[in-house]
């Protein structure tokens, strides 16, 4: 055996070392500076108030700040694209909802980022869907009887939805679709807004996220008729599902934390401990709870990326069967 030979795996042996010491450190001194956590929606609706309570899980494991941006308009597109254009050192993350990263690949011709490409997925958040709900003095009590009111006002009714294209959007044109019922679809700009205007009566309908609607529900400023989710809601055993009530509908939502593509695996598997850490955390468990989470998977980066990857199927399939589509 030559010398040159005998110094080769020396050389590879210390370059290995070396590498798992720089991967080591870099996960240790992760995070030096405030964390910037991109929210696509306006403040106080369902995807901020877990991105604020994440934010502060976070700041606290992680003994750094975790500071909420909420960009929202263009249906998410605007701070999805954002941290997708953003530096890949884990310092600028996006805290998102299902459609913009499963739905939006299929609604719209041009789209400035890839789901798939653009981004690291970190950790899924919460799995289920949204309630159907009317505004209080509209006389009805049921899928069924929403249906027949609808037909018996074609083209009277509108309902409203955190953008064109979001959950909420595609539920209802779903339930249309399959229903057979005309009505105007108002926009807003998040979830928030829409059910403000759904209490207030300036619209007659809408699909809106569970966490932030319960308690309005309970106090009667707005009615229940169905939920969108695999199961009723331990909080309001009494609302059926859509498919229970005949209009089946199996495209869940989930909300996530992604990173840009680039950023290092073990900044990626720090932040995806952590948060994993928090939903078995018996407080953070309960506050999920109190905001009327209860199916918390656990998953990896790579289970949450199939998760992305069947629910771009899934939610395309949809968007193709009701015909939407936006430039």
């Amino acid at each position: 055996m030559t010398r040159t030979s005998l110094i080769r795996p020396a050389a590879l042996a210390a370059l290995a070392a070396l590498a798992l010491a720089g991967t080591a450190a870099a996960q240790t001194a992760y995070p030096d500076k405030p964390v910037t956590l991109v929210v696509p929606t306006a403040a106080a609706g369902g995807t901020d108030t877990i991105a604020r309570l994440f934010a502060d899980v976070l700041g606290k494991a992680l003994k750094q700040s975790f500071v909420v941006d909420n960009r929202p308009g263009a249906n998410g597109i605007l701070g999805v694209d954002y941290v997708a254009k953003g530096p890949s050192d884990g310092y600028r993350l996006l805290f998102t909802y299902a459609a913009t990263m499963a739905v939006n690949p299929s609604l719209y011709r041009k789209l400035p980022y890839d789901p798939v490409k653009d981004f690291a997925p970190v950790a899924q958040i919460g799995r289920g869907g949204n309630l159907l709900l009317v505004r209080k003095d509209l006389p009805v009590n049921s899928i069924k009887e929403f249906v027949a009111y609808v037909k018996a006002h074609p083209d009277k009714l509108s309902y409203c939805s955190w953008g064109a294209g979001s959950g909420g959007h595609l539920a209802m044109e779903s339930l249309k679709k399959q229903a057979g019922l005309v009505m105007t679809h108002v926009p807003y700009k998040g979830s928030g807004p829409c059910v403000q205007d759904l209490m207030g009566g300036q619209v007659d309908a809408g699909f809106a996220d569970i966490s932030s609607t319960v308690e309005i529900v309970r106090s009667g400023r707005v009615r229940a008729l169905a939920y969108s989710g695999p199961g009723r809601v331990p909080m309001l055993p009494d609302v059926p599902t859509m498919t229970e009530s005949g209009y089946p509908f199996k495209n869940y939502s989930w909300y996530g934390v992604f990173a840009p593509a680039k950023t290092p695996p073990a900044i990626v598997q720090r932040l995806n401990a952590e948060i994993v850490r928090a939903l078995k955390d018996p407080v953070v468990v309960k506050r999920m709870q109190e905001l009327n989470f209860t199916d918390l998977p656990l998953t990896t980066p790579e289970q949450f990326g199939a998760t992305l990857r069947q629910d771009l199927q899934d939610w395309g399939a949809l968007v193709r069967s009701v015909g939407v589509s936006l430039d």
